[in-house]
């Protein structure tokens, strides 16, 4: 039977890599690693980094596949289909490289940012994977650090208050107002910067991009203040880079509510 692990390497740092994902990697036979083309070249150069540090030469495979492209541009009712077509096309990538690269009794890993928890999708494909009952295989998940911890303790706070409840969303969400009864929200998604709508509110931000990284940058302080900065820190970083990871904690002031 084909065995897959699914690692998380938590945010960024190479020392955020756990002793039980460092077992794991060492378990493995086979990587793979989808290509997400030249401006996220980052991601996988990374990766690769990873593994030269904590594996010798020789003792594993490295299979490479490109990443389907995804409809960024659907929003509203075409969200979930436009999502629901991309899983289903990595999830024939996932088939084809599980059956024609990893032998019946080899391992397989694939390496997750942060956590596979997380708004991954890596679990939820390989179950369809499984569904299709063209190849079979198990699998097992190794947890990671999330950016949202990594996020908390680069800015040395807790994500909730005490006696109060966080919630963790989406920038598409937050955009439609907080929570009911919450005011710790982490956001992650947020290609719109849906933060800048509480400005005039009591709302303190503690954001962060690239965690974990020597790209990291960090910024925090009343939205009314932070915000203007971390657009322009947001937009200068997406140039240089092409691409930026983040996400941010939002709190409340609770007499807002």
């Amino acid at each position: 039977m084909r065995r897959i692990h699914v690692i998380g390497i938590g945010a960024g740092d190479p020392e955020q890599l756990t002793l039980q994902a460092l077992r794991a990697l060492r378990g493995t036979d086979v990587f793979f690693l989808l290509d997400k083309g030249e401006v996220k070249s980052d991601l996988s150069r990374l990766r690769r980094e990873l593994l030269d540090a904590h594996l010798p030469a020789g003792t594993y495979r490295l299979v490479e596949a490109r990443d389907p492209e995804r409809d960024r541009g659907a929003g509203g009712t075409a969200y979930a289909p436009a999502v629901g077509e991309w899983r289903g096309a990595r999830a024939g990538i996932y088939e084809r490289l599980i059956a024609g690269e990893l032998g019946e009794e080899e391992t397989g890993a694939f390496l997750v940012w942060g956590d596979p928890a997380l708004y991954d999708s890596t679990l939820g494909i390989l179950e369809e994977v499984l569904a299709r009952g063209a190849v079979r295989f198990t699998y097992e998940v190794v947890p990671g650090i999330s950016s949202v911890s990594a996020l908390a303790a680069r800015h040395r706070t807790g994500l909730n208050r005490v006696g109060r409840p966080v919630q963790i969303t989406t920038g598409r969400r937050l955009a439609e107002g907080f929570p009911e009864d919450v005011d710790d929200v982490v956001v992650m998604l947020d290609s719109q910067q849906a933060f800048k709508r509480y400005a005039d509110d009591d709302v303190d931000i503690y954001w962060g991009a690239y965690l974990g990284t020597p790209d990291e940058i960090l910024d925090s302080g009343p939205v009314a203040e932070a915000g203007p900065r971390i657009e322009r820190l947001r937009a200068r970083a997406r140039e240089r880079k092409g691409w930026i990871m983040d996400t941010y904690l939002l709190r409340r002031n609770p007499r807002d509510r």
